[in-house]
């Protein structure tokens, strides 16, 4: 489905500007490589190789938070990746930036520093008003197109996602057309056997929100996580509640009760819940117990049981298309990844559409040797992902369709 421009419409011999995510884990004070290096390579590597003159920018953190720094660590992973000098200016718009943009010949790469050290970045607001800052109209003449593969910003309302394309022609990179088609297949409903999603993760209002507003383009929903316990308790069961120095269920359980117990009571048969809970036991081994056994909640459960993993796995080898969205247990922890690797192994040895969303679950497949080749699709997104599923629009991805259809 082509729904913008991509950088193979892009006119010979292009100055390109290139908003990237090399958002990365920072230890030490050094960016860590991650998937996201290796997938946007593709995309700087395509348009070198093309002759077009490649500026990158991106961004790392927040400012006041830890992981907030310089990106000069982060073009020497990106050049490894792309095979081939991505040059470093520690400098945004200024003299220094426009200087080394105007020095560069064919088939060059430069990333730009940290796009939140520039103050006209951060502050969510509308594309013309991000069109209007010193940053755009200062480096937007300089450039002859802006190509955006930072799907997994594209949700946000910042100036190097939605000023350029105002300013600029616009197109979308290799990942983010790869991620959209992927993400947004399961809103478009174009499969003809049955659809199943898997739900997990410790963000239970995301996923609550998504299975809300997804209704009947999911034929089954698989649970775990905090997400899963909050239905046990919905449907009953003294689970779902923190315990002593917990934050995770109370805060969240006010916060979507009466959508979940809608859920529950509209699309019941359509649900399914963990029969079986597992925990750390008094010999630090994992233990399990029947839900049903419960009466009481007096330890944290950190997966889903053996008997649910195998319940799950029918209905996954059964379906044409299987979404992945939060991890079933804490996979993290080799005793509490049974449930979480247990649905991703059904799902690589089925033939059927798969995409495997966010950054927390998707590291689960190199951690616990899967093959990625197995999967349809990885994604590199988290936010965007949830807006994906659900229809929402994305702000970036609204723009580069405006351009598709020769607005601005």
């Amino acid at each position: 489905m082509s729904t913008f421009q991509t950088i193979d419409d892009l006119p010979a011999d292009s100055r390109v500007l290139v908003r990237l995510d090399l958002n990365s884990p920072i230890e030490d004070g050094e960016p860590q490589d991650n998937r996201r290096f290796e997938r946007h390579a593709r995309t700087v590597r395509d348009l070198a190789d093309a002759g077009h003159r490649v500026v990158l920018v991106a961004h790392q953190g927040r400012p006041g938070r830890d992981d907030f720094t310089s990106l000069a660590g982060h073009a020497g992973i990106l050049a490894d990746h792309v095979g081939r000098d991505v040059e470093f200016v520690a400098d945004t718009h200024g003299e220094e930036a426009l200087a080394a943009i105007e020095a560069l010949a064919a088939g060059d790469v430069l990333l730009l520093e940290n796009t939140r050290m520039c103050d006209d970045e951060l502050p969510e607001a509308s594309p013309a008003e991000k069109a209007d800052t010193e940053f755009v109209r200062t480096l937007a003449p300089r450039f002859d197109a802006y190509v955006n593969d930072a799907y997994s910003a594209a949700h946000r309302r910042h100036a190097s996602l939605v000023g350029f394309p105002v300013a600029l022609p616009a197109y979308a990179g290799r990942v983010m057309a790869t991620e959209y088609e992927a993400n947004t297949a399961i809103a478009r409903r174009e499969f003809d056997g049955p659809v199943t999603m898997v739900v997990g993760g410790t963000k239970a209002t995301d996923v609550i929100g998504v299975m809300d507003a997804l209704g009947d383009r999911v034929d089954r929903f698989l649970l775990g996580g905090v997400a899963g316990e909050l239905f046990l308790r919905a449907a009953g069961h003294p689970v779902g509640r923190d315990l002593e120095g917990m934050d995770l269920f109370d805060e969240q359980w006010e916060a979507n009760r009466d959508t979940v117990e809608a859920i529950l009571e509209e699309r019941g048969d359509a649900i399914r819940l963990a029969s079986d809970l597992a925990y750390e036991g008094a010999d630090g081994d994992r233990a399990e117990v029947p839900v049903a056994d419960v009466d009481e909640k007096t330890d944290a459960y950190l997966d889903v049981g053996s008997d649910t993993v195998a319940d799950y796995d029918a209905p996954i080898r059964e379906s044409d298309a299987v979404f992945v969205k939060g991890a079933l247990g804490v996979f993290e922890d080799e005793r509490f990844a049974d449930g979480t690797v247990g649905v991703l192994e059904a799902i690589a040895e089925t033939d059927c559409f798969s995409v495997v969303g966010g950054g927390d679950t998707s590291r689960a497949i190199g951690m616990y040797g899967l093959d990625e080749d197995d999967f349809s699709h990885v994604s590199i997104a988290g936010g965007a992902y949830i807006r994906a599923l659900t229809g929402e629009p994305l702000p970036a991805i609204e723009l580069l369709r405006k351009a598709d259809d020769g607005g601005t």
